[in-house]
């Protein structure tokens, strides 16, 4: 029963169960009663989601270190009691459910979700 790591806005895996959206922003234009059946989110959770100053100056960058430097900042904001407390229930969550968690980022390389996927991992999280 594990957790998966999406793209938000992609059809959804079969059985891949509630969608948690972990980004800042819910989606431009799309009502909310449609983020459901419009593949986006059943839930959105920005508190997984980089800072809002984080998420700026990464976007900003032209330098080639700025995913390094986004990575580090992003673990660094995880590492908060509240964000660890969340990253232990999520991973004991997807020892008996299953669910998923995402972004809407096309580069995953580029994307917070691949950061998030360790950090689950790191917590003991069973992953899809």
């Amino acid at each position: 029963m594990p957790v998966f790591v999406v793209r938000l806005g992609s059809p959804r895996l079969p059985g891949e169960g509630l969608r948690i959206g972990t980004v800042r922003f819910p989606p431009r234009g799309v009502a909310k009663e449609a983020r459901a059946s419009g593949d986006w989110f059943d839930v959105w959770y920005p508190n997984l989601a980089p800072s809002a100053t984080t998420l700026r100056e990464f976007r900003q960058a032209t330098e080639h270190t700025a995913w390094p430097r986004f990575a580090r900042r992003y673990r660094r904001e995880m590492q908060t009691p509240e964000n660890r407390r969340t990253l232990a229930l999520l991973a004991a969550l997807s020892q008996h459910s299953t669910f998923s968690v995402g972004c809407y980022c096309a580069d995953e390389a580029h994307c917070h979700r691949t950061l998030l996927r360790e950090l689950l991992q790191e917590a003991g999280a069973a992953l899809g």
